[in-house]
């Protein structure tokens, strides 16, 4: 066999069966076979972190199975789409092979766009963003998975996951998932109906249409989707008739074969004023984290707002390197909270841009960022607060207890006094009761890397940080 499509069918096919149909969808099945100039076979996939995790646990046995049909003894690598550039389809595999000319074996979605006039008219009235498209959406170590799986459902993708709900913190791009699914999938699929909706527009559109004793109406709108998105169902809990027609709803189109995408501040189980019928149809599918943003994804973010309002020529030019970091450090929030400081960056200094420095944003922006004149935050207000937090004694952080209840709290202290104060390591551990320089070095590591991936983690030092801010 020589025909890479019909050794692709052949392989992903046992490799499916192999790894399981979780993540065959969210890795294997987005991904493509392509040829690059020399004719080396590549599974180019979607995002860089699917890369890694085919390459981790995927790879080498699937070039096994491979090799086990390919009558020319070729190898797959593995890249992702930002690496490859322009690339031809396998069935562009130069001349002269013996194989016969290869088919495109799994389609790449193709690239995202913004809003069309033809498939944007299901869509428009629910309100959606317009700026909230793939295109816009950046990419992080926190968000990858979650954005896999979002381009997978906007592509009406065969093994999709029913509901797929999306949850973390508020302002990390939930939201803009949501929104770029609505988008792509309406783009994909002109004659779909696509319907987007918050929690608080369904629970009030329902109560009006009771009180209009429109009941029905409301019911044939939402069940003759072919997609379903509701953004922030944390906020129907409490609400008995509400949820039970969300629930009715939800059974409705999964018996129906359509596709439902949801989202939330918490997981399904974790909605404890959801009922519990409820709570388990909201679990049922594939529940995906969308974790805090790390600095680096921060600066990125920073970096495209500024570009998108230079594009709408609010400003002219870039803003220094050592500027955008001022303004990340400065916004510990959300990614909301970050855009918002970028653009009253933006609205103060348009042309002036490029040529601010640091002194001068804090000049220019210091009220504006801490909402009054700044505070000088100290090592003891710290440790008071974060003991407090967690119902410990300040001298509990202080000691040589190194059980987790203190350690991991002790450990937020050093993170926090490294954000929020000018000392160095080795004063900091002088603090924290004589501790080297080292020890408070590890803990910052500790809950940067915690915080990508530790959602209660990320509550915490959110919560913390607005008291400290407040």
């Amino acid at each position: 066999m020589t025909d890479p499509d019909r050794i692709w069918t052949e392989a992903a096919g046992r490799l499916r069966s192999e790894i399981g149909e979780g993540a065959f969808s969210s890795y294997i099945a987005p991904s493509a076979v392509r040829a690059d100039g020399a004719g080396q076979l590549i599974l180019v996939t979607p995002t860089a972190y699917a890369r890694d995790w085919v390459r981790k646990n995927a790879l080498r046995r699937m070039n096994e199975l491979w090799l086990g049909l390919d009558g020319l003894s070729r190898r797959l690598e593995v890249r992702c789409r930002a690496e490859m550039g322009s690339v031809a389809p396998a069935s562009q595999v130069a001349a002269g092979r013996a194989e016969a000319p290869a088919a495109n074996v799994v389609p790449m979605p193709m690239a995202t766009h913004g809003p069309v006039a033809d498939g944007a008219r299901a869509v428009r009235a629910a309100g959606l963003q317009e700026r909230l498209t793939f295109d816009s959406f950046v990419e992080g170590q926190g968000n990858a998975f979650a954005l896999a799986i979002a381009r997978q459902a906007a592509c009406w993708a065969d093994g999709h996951f029913n509901p797929i709900f999306f949850c973390g913190p508020y302002g990390y791009g939930k939201t803009h998932l949501l929104n770029a699914i609505a988008w792509e999938a309406q783009r994909l699929r002109p004659d779909a109906k696509v319907v987007y909706l918050t929690a608080e527009r369904f629970l009030s559109t329902f109560v009006r249409a009771m009180q209009d004793r429109s009941t029905a109406a409301f019911k044939e709108s939402l069940r003759g989707a072919d997609m379903l998105l509701i953004d922030d169902v944390q906020f129907v809990g409490g609400k008995a008739s509400t949820q039970d027609e969300l629930l009715a709803t939800l059974t409705s189109l999964i018996e129906d074969g359509k596709r439902i995408v949801l989202s939330a501040d918490r997981p399904p189980m974790a909605l404890t004023e959801v009922e519990p019928r409820l709570r388990s149809h909201l679990a049922s599918g594939l529940t995906c984290p969308v974790e805090p943003a790390d600095r680096a994804l921060k600066l990125a973010v920073a970096r495209n707002r500024i570009q998108a309002l230079a594009d709408l020529g609010v400003v002219s030019g870039e803003a220094r390197p050592e500027v955008l970091e001022h303004l990340v450090d400065r916004t510990p929030g959300s990614m909301r909270e970050l855009e918002g400081a970028v653009n009253t960056l933006a609205a103060v200094a348009g042309a002036r841009l490029s040529a601010l420095t640091v002194e001068e944003v804090q000049t220019l922006l210091g009220s504006a960022l801490r909402g009054g004149p700044e505070r000088r935050i100290t090592v003891d207000e710290i440790q008071k607060t974060v003991a407090e937090h967690f119902t410990l004694k300040q001298a509990d952080l202080l000691s040589e207890r190194r059980t987790r209840s203190v350690a991991r709290p002790r450990q937020i202290a050093m993170w926090l006094c490294k954000q929020h104060t000018t000392r160095s390591y080795p004063d900091i551990g002088r603090r924290f009761g004589g501790r080297d320089h080292t020890t408070v070095l590890h803990g910052v590591r500790k809950i940067e890397e915690l915080m990508a991936h530790d959602d209660q983690i990320a509550r915490d030092v959110e919560a913390l940080t607005r008291k400290l801010r407040g």
